[in-house]
């Protein structure tokens, strides 16, 4: 009998990744697919991929992972698919997207975000949608389109995340995920449905979002432009798309209230899924999405991690051996503050005015100082998280996985004496394609519970208790110093 083979898809930020995978979540060598990309900045705040292109990417990596396994053996029989949180893209009557995908750092509509929170109890809604008042999600980002863009606003034939958009161009309707859905903050999810309310206030015609699918059953198959492309995917059935933070979860092998996902890539996040539903009071500053009808994810974000880090790199002239000399320094004895928000403040704030910061710099000070400060505060925010998790999970063990740590030794053990926590580093690099694969094969009933999978990780990174104490007084430091940043905001805004 030929293997039942298993398309993999990564619709991400910065690339799209794909690859066959077996029946038993093993990738199949020489299949793997990666097309790097990058969301355009604005100097108005706008973060924006090109529609087309970006969809023409899908449609790439589709074909060369095709194209590579042409000789291999084997019916791909589901297509299983996970995709960046929080984007928007409005299509025409049509089905023609507007030209850019405003991905969840366009920030261009934080001036609605005090119009929501002056018309709702922003608590109440946290805690039935799961999401702040932000413009990452769709509720201010709605109304600034509405104002800027009012002629296509009003002609507009469908609102949609982008993997929604890819559904419509695949398989004739956008039919979109539970877990995607959720990412939206316009989702109610204890209901598992849209937000009546926040849709009434927004005047958003329910019939121009994509349609729930129902994840226990529903599979989809290709409209026949597409299976002609693809003649081996005529008769394949893809699951809905799920989001990439609960695919990366998963593939991390975090899907109990015990074990806790902490990434650091391009941007950062601390999560933990489990099977059950949300909390019944979502702490404050963190967000609640769903995996599927029956499993929830909580955690933070962070919007500067590696791209931090970059930025860093590429203007402070670092010296090769910088980390080799942090390790040296100490903890936290170059007594600088660095508010880590160059990219803007998602969890634990939420802060549309909140910008980077160095505080305490002197002449003595070096460009070391500076970047060990960086990746401190980074720390220090994952600690605000994981200080907010306690009380709804029962956390034992921290899977690292990420570029970012994957490339810094240094930035993991910093991390690790920050939170006073072992750190257990994954091995499994692409956590979110082998994520989405074993969703799948649960739903199928291949596997009976994706909590039994057993996935590879190396040796704990021990935190050092010496530095964790040093790490409390400077983390107290870094709090008092971002409560009066965020009061002379407050002020500002007031005025």
């Amino acid at each position: 009998m030929e293997q039942s083979l298993i398309l993999a898809l990564d619709i991400g930020s910065s690339s799209v990744r794909a690859s066959l995978y077996d029946s038993d979540a093993n990738p199949v060598p020489g299949t793997f697919v990666k097309i790097e990309r990058s969301f355009v900045s604005t100097a108005d705040g706008g973060s924006e991929l090109d529609s087309h292109a970006a969809f023409a990417q899908v449609v790439a990596a589709i074909d060369s992972v095709l194209e590579k396994s042409g000789q291999i053996k084997g019916e791909i029989n589901h297509v299983a698919s996970c995709a960046f949180w929080h984007s928007l893209v409005g299509v025409d009557a049509d089905g023609d997207p507007m030209p850019t995908v405003l991905g969840w750092a366009d920030t261009r509509s934080r001036d609605y975000t005090k119009i929501l929170q002056n018309e709702f109890d922003e608590a109440e809604v946290h805690n039935r949608c799961g999401a702040h008042f932000h413009s990452s999600y769709w509720p201010a980002k709605l109304m600034w389109l509405r104002n800027e863009f009012p002629d296509a606003f009003a002609n507009a034939g469908g609102i949609y995340s982008f993997s929604d958009f890819v559904a419509l161009k695949f398989f004739g309707e956008a039919a979109t995920s539970i877990s995607m859905a959720s990412g939206t903050g316009l989702f109610d999810i204890r209901r598992c449905v849209w937000d009546e309310e926040l849709l009434n206030f927004l005047k958003i015609d329910p019939a121009l979002l994509p349609r729930i699918a129902d994840d226990k059953s529903e599979t989809l198959t290709l409209g026949q432009t597409f299976a002609k492309r693809w003649p081996r995917l005529a008769h394949a059935k893809w699951f809905p798309t799920i989001g990439d933070g609960a695919a990366d979860n998963i593939g991390s092998g975090c899907v109990t209230r015990s074990k806790a996902a902490l990434m650091v890539g391009t941007s950062g996040a601390m999560r933990v899924a489990y099977r059950g539903e949300p909390p019944t009071n979502i702490p404050e500053g963190l967000w609640c999405y769903r995996i599927d009808a029956a499993s929830v994810i909580i955690g933070g974000a962070l919007s500067d991690g590696g791209n931090l880090y970059r930025w860093l790199k590429d203007n402070l002239k670092l010296p090769n051996d910088a980390e080799a000399q942090i390790q040296e320094r100490g903890a936290a004895r170059h007594g600088l503050t660095f508010l880590p928000f160059l990219f803007g403040e998602r969890s634990i704030g939420y802060d549309e005015a909140a910008v980077g910061g160095l505080i305490h710099l002197t002449a003595s000070h070096d460009s070391v100082d500076i970047l060990q400060a960086a990746m401190e505060s980074v720390a220090f925010r994952f600690a605000e998280v994981f200080d907010r998790l306690k009380p709804v999970t029962n956390i034992s063990q921290i899977v690292a996985s990420g570029g970012a740590l994957r490339d810094s030794a240094l930035w993991m053990q910093i991390i690790a004496d920050v939170l006073g926590h072992d750190l257990t580093p994954a091995i499994v690099h692409e956590s979110s394609l082998s994520g989405a694969v074993l969703l799948a094969l649960q739903t199928t009933g291949k596997i009976e519970n994706i909590e039994c999978v057993s996935v590879r990780k190396d040796s704990p990174v021990s935190y050092r208790p010496e530095r964790y104490v040093v790490c409390l007084q400077a983390r107290d430091t870094h709090r008092k110093r971002y409560n009066d940043l965020k009061g002379i905001y407050d002020s500002r805004r007031q005025s």
